[in-house]
């Protein structure tokens, strides 16, 4: 396999992965990981305390390094090392089961400090909020594309356990950027902020959630509301597809990882078939779908399944997967394409050893799925690809 295997589980190795995926410093991985070595013998779950201590760590470190830049008035070198500092810390928590003592706090310092590193930085992101239904609120971060618009844009969802910080991070949003169009990066229900600081849990119909965000995008005056596509990661491969099948507003769509039938998944969890993309793993699907027990989690999760979704989808459609996705069978992908029926223009990518991407949502080399989604939305929403 072509993931780091730093530890001897893939749960934290691919925690390491994401990390490396992200920008991290691989100086900085093996001073935090080079202390785990022993507590990653004692499996998934046990030791994700000492984890949090040695990726705590480090991200002080960084930031005390980049308090002296700032000072300095070198406001770019401080805006790096805080990416890097926030990026462990998202790590770090992202590891800890719920109810973890320090987990919010941990959380918090993540986002003060992102977003303090984007603010130095001068990056192109800026941090919004879409409101949803009842008064809640979707936080997001908005990528705009360069130059006048009108411009074609992606609506972009997380996956079980990631947030609208390492959506940014994966570097789709930079790459369609860079070919005319923007991105909202969105924490959906379940995930990211929308989970742990507004406390919405997440949904399976995932079309009442993306069309606010289309709602909120159709206020742009630098928006094609014409041409706006969706994109997820991981379950985001459900949540994706399910929203441009019942929101007719989407003019296309994009999987990065299928994910056609995550209640059969969990399923074969149970049966220890499969990976974990987390540890703690039941305690937080429950955590994420507001469920008390695993019976009212099964409950909620029961419909989770595209059977008799894809058929409905009647835009152009991309479905990419790698090849030796351990947490998802490959198998799930040709099911997702073979069912694109009524979409005029479907596709089918498979991520092989020969260029990388093959693990799950290319946790080994991120690059080729997006530049692949990339140029496809480029090529399918009207933008540039060179």
């Amino acid at each position: 396999m072509a993931l780091f295997e730093y530890f001897p589980n893939y749960v934290w190795n691919l925690s390491v992965s994401i990390a490396v995926e992200s920008g991290a410093r691989i100086g900085e991985i093996i001073d935090m990981c080079k202390p785990l070595r022993e507590a990653a013998e004692n499996g998934d779950d046990a030791g994700t305390d000492e984890f949090l201590l040695q990726w705590v760590k480090m991200a002080d470190k960084l930031i005390g390094l980049a308090d002296e830049d700032e000072a300095a008035g070198c406001y770019f070198s401080a805006g790096s090392k805080l990416k890097r500092a926030a990026l462990y810390l998202m790590v770090a928590e992202r590891m800890q089961g719920q109810g973890h003592p320090n987990r919010m706090a941990t959380w918090n310092k993540a986002q003060s400090t992102f977003r303090k590193s984007i603010l130095l930085s001068q990056d192109n992101c800026e941090y919004v909020e879409v409101p949803l239904e009842n008064g809640g609120t979707m936080p997001a971060l908005y990528v705009r594309a360069p130059g006048d618009g009108p411009h074609p844009t992606v609506v972009y969802c997380n996956g079980l356990d990631s947030c609208k910080e390492m959506l940014y991070w994966s570097n789709l949003p930079q790459a369609l950027a860079k070919r005319g169009i923007s991105t909202l990066c969105v924490d959906q229900p379940g995930t990211g902020e929308t989970l742990r600081t507004y406390g919405l849990p997440a949904v399976a119909n995932s079309e009442v959630w993306a069309s606010k965000a289309i709602d909120w995008l159709e206020q742009k005056n630098d928006v094609d509301t014409a041409r706006i596509g969706m994109t997820g990661i991981s379950l985001g491969g459900h949540f994706a597809p399910r929203a441009v099948a019942f929101e007719p507003r989407f003019a296309a769509g994009a999987v990065w990882g299928a994910n056609h039938n995550w209640a059969e998944v969990q399923q074969k969890r149970l049966k220890r078939e499969g990976e974990n993309p987390v540890p703690h793993y039941w305690a937080h699907v429950m955590w994420v779908f507001g469920a008390t027990n695993m019976e009212d989690f099964f409950a909620k999760a029961e419909g989770m399944t595209l059977n008799g979704v894809m058929e409905k989808i009647k835009v152009p459609f991309l479905v990419t997967h790698g090849e030796k996705d351990r947490q998802i069978n490959l198998d799930y992908a040709y099911q997702s394409y073979d069912q694109l029926v009524n979409s005029p223009n479907r596709e089918f990518k498979i991520f092989t050893e020969r260029e990388g991407g093959v693990e799950h949502v290319g946790a080994d080399n991120m690059s080729f799925g997006c530049d692949y989604i990339a140029d496809w939305f480029a090529k399918t929403l009207g933008g540039k690809k060179g």
